[in-house]
């Protein structure tokens, strides 16, 4: 990059790769939103399967399409590309406001989904302005479009609110959508208008630029996207109707909790680019796979009550039971104490609308309650060893929203920090090919984002324990980060194989 005009021409257009990204995004995540809303206002009666299969439907086309895209941005240049994404995904956006049945929705969320692919074709335009050792800063600053979902989170909610009269006039959602095209729209001129063509060096044919998918290296690097980008567009939108099922939120409370996972995540981006230009990238993925194991493991425990059996009473000797109540036990001259636990308010299920978690205070630890209570009435021969009285154990396990969102959002961060690593390494590794590499691994990235939604709504319908969602993307996390080091290990033996037998050989005694 030189001094001077091409100087600020390069800056101009990461301004407005950043500025379109941030936009596309928040276009393609509106239906974590909006479906969550016309579901919990009953205007349509679509389950837990169908609810995510509309909330990943864009993200499908979004993942599809970014390979072909990055392609035609190496060639034709992302001033022209992007531009025409905007302006295609802008019509099946606006014609949501039409749609009336599920197969329609799903259909036009395929369609405005094209504006998921937007990332491909920022990096490739973004990476042939800026030098190889800028890469990292420059594409977290760009990957900084993120916040596009947070926005989503934050607006839409309260944009429905006033389109609806406050629910009043729930027919109102319908203009959603059309304000999201419109901004598609306006968008794509702005960015024509303040941008300038500039194509991948080389001119290679597609055979060449495809020639680098043979590799491993390319299909590893996708899966640690499948983790760290996919698992996080997939929770932007999942976590609007987690927070409203989980923890009772109204759809506009959800969006302003769910956006402190999404918001931190689009910033923290560059902080992740930067990162891994100076300590390298795969220090930054040790980091986000390492940590975000063990934060998503902290997350497993659902909000639950628990009866589990505990200590009952026997009788140590035969008789007759003269008096039965909740304190005491009495069978002949023998007295049994019982224990009387605080049975009723105390441990009777505090979840659901009846009773908010506002209203239980601040729990960090799981409460134990211990009671015992009489299966047997007065006037009743009873034997020696004859259970009279049968132990219970209520467990009861808050998952403090604030705890919860704060491990989501300590979640978002790693997700970020790990996004920008792992294309900080496309550049280095394939700096020719960065469209066809960046599109497949953007590709398999968002696939993670289709696919999220639509496993975590098949596991809760199959158990019905929400927390099955952090032990998914927990088993994601696992494999990345021991595929990584195994592949760290091998590269290590292969070129230093003297260092590594000093580093592991057992000292002698």
């Amino acid at each position: 990059m030189t001094e001077g005009p091409d100087r600020a021409r390069a800056y101009r257009v990461l301004a407005m790769n950043t500025l379109a990204f941030t936009v596309c995004f928040a276009a393609w995540t509106m239906n974590g939103v909006l479906v969550t809303f016309l579901v919990e206002r009953g205007v349509y009666p679509w389950n837990r399967a169908q609810v995510g299969w509309l909330i990943g439907a864009p993200v499908l086309t979004g993942a599809v399409l970014r390979l072909p895209l990055g392609v035609l941005t190496d060639r034709y240049g992302g001033r022209t590309v992007f531009t025409l994404l905007m302006l295609a995904a802008a019509l099946p956006m606006y014609l949501v406001s039409r749609a009336d049945s599920f197969p329609e929705f799903v259909l036009l969320g395929l369609g405005f989904g094209l504006s998921g692919a937007s990332f491909a074709v920022g990096v490739a335009y973004t990476s042939v302005w800026f030098p190889a050792r800028l890469q990292g800063t420059v594409l977290g600053v760009f990957g900084m479009g993120n916040l596009g979902a947070g926005l989503t989170l934050l607006g839409a909610p309260l944009l429905l609110g006033i389109l609806t009269d406050g629910g009043t006039n729930l027919e109102g959602w319908r203009n959603l959508p059309r304000v999201y095209a419109a901004a598609l729209a306006a968008t794509a001129v702005l960015f024509w208008l303040l941008t300038c063509t500039r194509k991948a060096a080389g001119g290679q044919g597609l055979v060449q630029r495809l020639a680098p998918l043979r590799y491993v290296r390319v299909w590893r690097f996708g899966l640690y996207y499948f983790f760290v980008f996919g698992g996080f567009v997939a929770l932007s939108q999942w976590l609007v109707p987690y927070y409203v099922n989980v923890y009772s939120l109204s759809v506009t409370s959800a969006g302003l909790m769910a956006a402190l996972f999404s918001l931190p995540a689009g910033v923290i981006r560059a902080v992740g680019g930067w990162a891994s230009d100076r300590w390298g990238a795969r220090a930054v993925l040790y980091l986000a796979f390492g940590a975000g194991t063990v934060v998503l493991v902290l997350l497993f425990p659902p909000r639950m009550e628990i009866l589990a059996p505990g200590q009952g009473v026997m009788a140590d000797r035969g008789g007759v039971v003269t008096s039965v109540t909740e304190h005491a036990i009495v069978v002949g001259r023998d007295r049994y104490v019982l224990a009387p636990g605080t049975r009723g308010d105390a441990t009777k299920v505090r979840f659901g609308i009846h009773a908010p978690a506002d209203t239980e205070g601040f729990r960090v630890w799981p409460d134990a309650v211990f009671s015992q209570v009489p299966v047997v009435r007065a006037g009743d021969v009873v034997q020696k060893g004859q259970l009279l009285a049968r132990g219970e154990t209520r467990i009861y396990f808050q998952a403090n929203r604030w705890i919860f969102t704060g491990l989501v959002y300590l979640l978002g961060l790693l997700m970020g920090i790990g996004s920008a690593a792992v294309y900080k390494q496309i550049p280095t590794y394939y700096p020719e090919s960065v469209g066809a590499v960046g599109g497949l691994v953007g590709v398999i990235g968002a696939l993670g984002g289709f696919l999220g939604p639509v496993v975590f709504g098949y596991l809760l319908q199959a158990t019905g324990v929400w927390t099955t969602a952090w032990m998914f993307l927990a088993l994601t996390a696992v494999t990345c980060l021991v595929w990584m080091h195994l592949t760290i290990r091998r590269m290590m033996r292969a070129r230093a194989p003297v260092l590594v037998r000093q580093v592991e050989q057992v000292p002698a005694r």
